[in-house]
Formats: structure tokens, C-alpha cells, sequence
């Protein structure tokens, strides 16, 4: 392939067109006119011998290759974008770069407001782009931080990868506020007479706190699961169910949700939310600069305490040490995204997510 004589500003347009599937609407996504734009189509469908794009009735749909290639199109991009924004110096307060971080919406939720502030004080014009923590950036970190700048995930999962500790958070018991069936403490025998909301509740999907529970002996009554930390504090209200949460998320919506915490009756790790980013960054100044934002947003956080049933001196029973055997098939070989334990089975290479 002879790449000097590719136009980089046909990789733009092929976003833009594989993006909007209209012609006109991809013009206006990267400031061209209609005939500009369809000019580059026209160039497109001679470089790779297919239409792309085909009408189906009023609209537009992505030939087979067309499909094939918006991913790697968004790839691209992206390896472009950051190779040509690529500085000797960074500075911040006068920077317009747009940088890539994965997280999640718990991690966006604790952290964000914070951040959020950093950045205007610091770094105005400088552009953030969050994108979701997905299963495939999980299971190959490594590619996925080819074209994002940072992830924000737990110790235990990772490895390989430059990281630095942003806070800790620990597990607790969430209820509505007015729910009758949930005191001031909890044993283990209440927990299994109540009915759950469960997160990520799967074989290899699921959280240390769901862990130490089972080990304990508690079996839920899990009839509501959802795949979201953010949302579960709502749909607690009003209700008698109860779920277990992360404390930080949990005391940040306390107010809004109308929701209680309370202590578990039994120890579980600690979640560690951490900063990882691929090695071939280490010596952009931006990336540096970016990594120390996230530091000093995560350092302006408070510090963990107790629920207030707790802090106000009524003091839960007295709390059971769950002990994990090692070496056992029911030992957890990390966790995931958020603290989402992923037990690895004997023979299992690559966990769910």
C-alpha cells in the first residue's frame, strides 16, 4: 500500500460518514460542504471497492466492509490524534487537547464533581472525553489504552501496567430510610431473610462483598439485578429491599435517593479504585499532568467513616471475619471493573466481565 499517497483527511471523513450514514449530516460534523463531502465518498468507494454506504427506502445503511470498518476507523483516529498532539512541554492553562479516560459510573460519580473543578481551575480549555468501562476494555487493558489516555479501575485485576492509587472505598448495607425491616445492625440470618437488589449477579461477575456474604452462609433473595452501581440507591427507595454498595457512591446519593447505610456483619475487602495507563505514555507531559489532576481530585476527597447508626455509637453485633482459603476454586482472582470480583476457575484464561 502506498500510505504517502493516502490522504489522511479521507480517515476523518470515513468516520464522519460510516458515523452519521447521511452525507450531508457528515459534512456538518467536520465543518465540510455537501459536495466536499461527497466528493470524499466518491474517493472512498475507489480506495477500497465497495460503496460503504447503499440506500435502503429514505435512508442510508453500512455495507458489510462499511460495518467492518467504523471500528477500526474510531481506532485510527484516535492512534493519529494522539500521536500528532504530542508536545515536548504541556501547559496547561493555555492546552486545548482532548484526552480519552475509561471509568465508570460510580467512579464518575465520586470523583467527578472534584475533577471537574481541577480542571477549570487548571486547564480551561482542555477537553475531557469519558467513555464507559466495557467488558472488552477490562479483558484487553492493554489495547484499550493504546488509543484512551488513563482507566480508572480497582487493584486486583490488572497487571502489567503502569498504575498509581487514587482512594479507597469500603462495602455497605443500603436500604430505603424508612424501611421498618432494617435496624440499626444487621446479622447474617436478617440479610437472608430480606429481599436484594443485586449488581452484576453472575458465576464470574460480581463483588467482593457478594463474596464474603456467600461464605458466609447467606443466601439472598435476589429478584432485581441491574448492571449499574448509580442507579440502585433510587430503586431502593420507598421499597424493602436492600443491596450492598459501595460506601462513597452510597453516601453521595444518601440525600437524593433517600436512602440508609448500614455496617455489614461481616469484613470485606476494601476496594482500591486506581489509575492505569499504557507504558508508551509515561513520557508525555500531558499524560503526566493529567495523571496528577486525577491525584489531587481523588486526595481532595473525605475520608471514609463509618454509617451514622455506627458513628452515633450504637454499635452493630460484633462483625465476622470472612477468611478465603487459598488455593480453593472458590478463591476470587481479582476483580473488575468497580470491584466486581471475577473468580477464575481451574482451566479459565480470560474471566467474564
Amino acid at each position: 500500500m502506498d500510505l504517502p499517497g493516502i490522504d489522511l483527511n479521507l480517515l476523518v471523513a470515513l468516520r464522519a460518514l460510516l458515523r452519521e450514514r447521511n452525507v450531508t449530516r457528515a459534512g456538518e460534523a467536520i465543518g465540510l460542504s455537501q459536495p466536499a463531502t461527497s466528493g470524499a465518498l466518491a474517493r472512498l468507494r475507489r480506495h477500497f471497492g465497495d460503496d460503504l454506504l447503499t440506500r435502503d427506502g429514505q435512508r442510508y445503511i453500512l455495507t458489510p466492509l462499511g460495518t467492518s470498518l467504523l471500528d477500526q476507523a474510531e481506532v485510527a483516529l484516535r492512534y493519529v490524534e494522539h500521536t500528532f498532539a504530542a508536545r515536548p512541554v504541556f501547559d496547561a492553562a493555555s492546552s486545548d487537547r482532548e484526552f480519552t479516560v475509561v471509568m465508570s459510573d460510580y467512579a464518575l460519580a465520586v470523583l467527578g464533581p472534584e475533577l471537574l473543578r481541577t480542571l477549570e481551575r487548571q486547564a480551561p480549555n482542555v477537553r475531557l472525553r469519558i467513555e464507559p468501562t466495557n467488558r472488552e476494555a477490562v479483558d484487553d487493558a492493554q489495547s484499550a489504552l493504546r488509543t484512551a489516555d488513563l482507566m480508572v479501575l480497582p487493584r486486583g485485576y490488572l497487571a502489567d501496567l503502569p498504575s498509581a492509587d487514587l482512594y479507597r472505598d469500603r462495602w455497605v448495607c443500603v436500604c430505603a430510610a424508612d424501611n421498618a425491616l432494617v435496624g440499626d445492625a444487621l446479622t447474617a440470618d436478617q440479610l437472608a431473610r430480606l429481599r436484594w437488589i443485586t449488581t452484576y449477579d453472575a458465576p464470574t461477575q460480581f463483588t467482593p462483598a457478594d463474596k464474603a456474604l456467600k461464605l458466609a452462609g447467606v443466601e439472598r433473595r435476589a429478584d432485581v439485578v441491574v448492571e449499574s452501581f448509580l442507579t440502585v440507591p433510587f430503586l431502593l427507595s420507598r421499597t424493602q429491599r436492600v443491596c450492598v454498595l459501595q460506601q462513597r457512591l452510597a453516601k453521595t446519593l444518601q440525600a437524593a435517593s433517600a436512602v440508609r447505610l448500614v455496617e455489614l456483619p461481616m469484613l470485606v475487602p476494601e476496594l482500591v479504585e486506581a489509575l492505569w495507563w499504557h507504558p508508551s505514555r509515561t513520557s508525555d507531559p500531558g499524560q503526566r499532568w493529567l495523571q496528577q489532576v486525577f491525584q489531587e481530585a481523588a486526595a481532595a476527597l473525605p475520608d471514609l467513616q463509618a454509617p451514622s447508626a455506627v458513628s452515633a455509637g450504637r454499635q452493630p453485633r460484633e462483625q465476622r471475619q470472612v477468611s478465603i482459603p487459598s488455593g480453593s476454586a472458590e478463591v476470587p482472582s481479582g476483580f473488575g471493573d468497580e470491584g466486581r470480583w471475577r473468580g477464575r476457575q481451574t482451566g479459565d484464561n480470560v474471566p467474564e466481565v
